[in-house]
This record gives structure tokens, sequence and C-alpha cells, in this order.
């Protein structure tokens, strides 16, 4: 994962950032040992742990929030591990330059080995089921093979299971872990299938593309990463591979829609809003067109968030009185949903009054 978003502030520190300290909310400093840059627009960082005592532990496809002061803001953004937990001693995570993006550009700018990252522990749920030991098909655009790779070295060090995928990128030389890829398709030929697709070859991939790749993979194990655009197109032609499931990992802020388009006659208009964190109970008027996270920091509380896009689970709390509406999750299977379960950086209130309660 990597949530990365333009900001209006100006990113005018660069090395002087480093060595600052985020005590809140559970960062730790990590020394970075290694600086590896993979693409002229992608750099790979690996964490040194050694100073960690605990907590860091991670399963495949998981990631970290980062917090970075640039100038005299604190940014926090969200970074997938690229590392196999059971083949790396080390936490590596990969970042790809983001137009408009302060972390990301700061990152690949300034990060030099041995400077200290203010990181926290792994979390997320877009990760290996250790109980199916169907064959497991990744879908992966430009950034998004972050996680996906992690995926795959651990299912072919620790699995028997087979695997395909499909990695799609704008040229050959966008393409992140190039030659770590040929090495796994050469070490486990019998096993891995790896397909790329260059849009200056043949275009933005489409659904039919992606259909005529699937066939045959019916019962799989779908994990799909990417931008938002890449990432539609491959939700709507898996459908019809017949998966076993299906994983989703956005690298992309969903859209709430703007406050005009959230009301209508069939939805009564909120009025207040309660919410419990800890030993912390506040009501407040609602502002219309904030989701629960948004109006939960107006309130002055310091809810747990980090994609802030519904695909990581940090941010979910319980609905207890009320209703809400998700404008996306990634997160939460039916049965969650249904126990009252929402993921409140996407949720927007639907009744005149919801109480919800970080749990």
């Amino acid at each position: 994962m990597t949530s990365e978003q333009a900001s209006g502030a100006t990113e005018s520190a660069g090395r002087e950032a480093i060595g600052a300290v985020d005590v809140t909310d559970g960062f730790v400093p990590v020394p970075i040992r290694t600086v590896t840059r993979e693409t002229v627009d992608a750099v790979s960082l690996t964490l040194d742990l050694a100073s960690v005592a605990e907590g860091f532990d991670y399963r495949a496809g998981q990631f970290i929030t980062v917090s970075v002061p640039i100038g005299a803001q604190w940014y926090r953004r969200c970074y997938s591990m690229s590392s196999a937990p059971s083949v790396d001693k080390g936490l590596r995570i990969t970042v790809k330059r983001s137009i408009g993006g302060p972390v990301s550009n700061w990152i690949n700018d300034n990060a030099r080995a041995g400077d200290v990252l203010n990181v926290r522990a792994p979390e997320g749920r877009f990760v290996l089921d250790p109980l199916s030991d169907a064959p497991l098909v990744a879908l992966a655009g430009g950034s998004g093979i972050t996680p996906i790779l992690s995926l795959i070295r651990t299912a072919l060090h620790t699995t028997d299971r087979r695997l395909k995928l499909l990695y799609a990128n704008r040229d050959r030389d966008s393409i992140i872990f190039r030659d770590e890829l040929d090495d796994l398709a050469e070490l486990f030929g019998d096993r891995l299938e790896v397909g790329h697709h260059l849009d200056v070859d043949s275009g933005l991939l489409t659904r039919d593309q992606i259909v005529s790749v699937l066939d045959g993979c019916a019962g799989a194990d779908f994990y799909i990463c990417g931008p938002r655009k890449f990432m539609d197109v491959a939700e709507e032609a898996v459908i019809d591979a017949d998966p076993r499931s299906v994983h989703l990992e956005r690298f992309e802020t969903a859209e709430i829609p703007p406050p005009e388009e959230v009301s209508s006659v069939a939805t009564p208009t909120t009025e207040e809003v309660t919410i419990r964190l800890g030993r912390q109970k506040v009501t407040v008027a609602y502002r219309r067109g904030s989701t629960l996270l948004q109006t939960a920091r107006s309130a002055g509380l310091r809810a747990p968030s980090s994609c802030e896009t519904g695909s990581c689970g940090t941010c979910m709390a319980r609905l207890r009185i009320g209703s809400a509406r998700m404008v996306n999750n990634d997160v939460l299977d039916d049965d969650e949903v249904a126990e009252g379960w929402v993921l409140t950086c996407q949720s927007l209130p639907t009744s005149p009054t919801v109480h919800v309660s970080y749990e």
C-alpha cells in the first residue's frame, strides 16, 4: 500500500527533516539499513529492526505507516512491505514517486542509509489465507507490485501452491523488481508464471485482455493491487473467472461524494453523532458530507486511521445506533458488516443520529 495524496503544504524541507522524531500514536524511530534505487522513480528502503523491542513482526502483504516532517508539518503515509517475512531478515518498503506527493518525493530525494525513519507497527488484511492451498493469481499495476511481491515470495518459499502474476506498467523501464521477478520465474518455473503488460506496446490494459489471461484460473485466490482505474478494470474481469476469493488493496484514496450528493429525499438528515473512543465519549453536531472519521477528528478525538482508502481496517469501529453507508470497503466481510462494523474513513451517516464505538 502507498497512500500518497497531494497537499497544500510546500515541500520546502529536505535533509533537515532527517532525525526528527515523532513519538505520538505508537511511532518509533527505526534506522534505514540500505537504500536501493529500483527505477528512476522508485526506491526501496530496508529498515533495521534490531533496535525495535517488539511489535514489528508482520505478515506478507501488510504495510507500515511512516511519519515524516516536511517544513512545519508532519505527514503520515502507508507503504506496503515488499520483503517476505519468511525469507528476509530486514523489513523492506518500496516507494514510488507520486506527482504532488510530498512524502514519496521526499523519500526518493532524501532517504539515505543510516538515516532514521519514524514508523508504526505493521497492519493490514491483504494477506494470505493460511488455510488455502488453492492456486494464487495476482494482478498488479505499477507500484501495486509491492505487496504482491511479498505475497508471491512467501507463497513460493512456504507452500506448494501454483502462482500466476499479470503485471501492468507504462514501459519496460518502469517495471519495479524486473530482475527479481525474472529470477523468481527461473527458479520456480514449474510453479510461477509471470506475464507483463506494457502500455507503450498494447495500450492500457483492458477487461478483455485480463479475461483472456485468466482462462483456466477458476477456483483460485485472487489478489489485486494498483491504481484506481487498474483496480476497477481488474476487479470486473476477475468476477468472470469464478474465483475462490478476491482480495483488494487500493493505492489511491476513494473519492467521498460532495455534500449535495450525500443526502436525498429518501435519506434522513443526520443531526448529531456520538463517538466513543477508549474512555472518551463525545456528542457533536454533524457536518453534512463528513465521514465518521472526519467527524471524530473535528470533535478533538485522535481516532485510529492509516490508509484512509477503505483498504486496511485500522479505522474500523462499530455502529451501536443508527446507520451509515461505506463509499469503499475492501476489508470487512458480509458478516462483519452485518454485525455493525464500518470503516469510519469511508462511512457517511444515513440516519438522524449515529452512535459509533472504536473497540
